[in-house]
């Protein structure tokens, strides 16, 4: 059990990260820099969430680390 060092290096995770990243840069510029702040800031949550949509597909796909989620004795 202690062996296991991967840390979740898949693609599910990989692509969640990047996209919730890149809707957190998006909102945040957009606040900063846009006149239209409350656009840009739903449009940097919607890339959040479908980041998240994403990633949770991803792994149901296969694509993420396997066995995660299962409980305690799964794994």
């Amino acid at each position: 059990m202690a062996d296991n060092h991967d840390h979740g290096n898949t693609p599910a995770a990989w692509t969640t990260v990047v996209l919730i990243i890149a809707g957190f840069c998006v909102g945040g510029l957009g606040m900063v820099l846009s006149t239209y702040k409350i656009t840009w800031t739903i449009v940097g949550l919607g890339i959040v969430v479908a980041g998240a949509i994403a990633g949770k597909v991803m792994q149901l796909m296969g694509l993420g680390r396997p066995g995660y989620g299962e409980g305690a004795a799964g794994g």
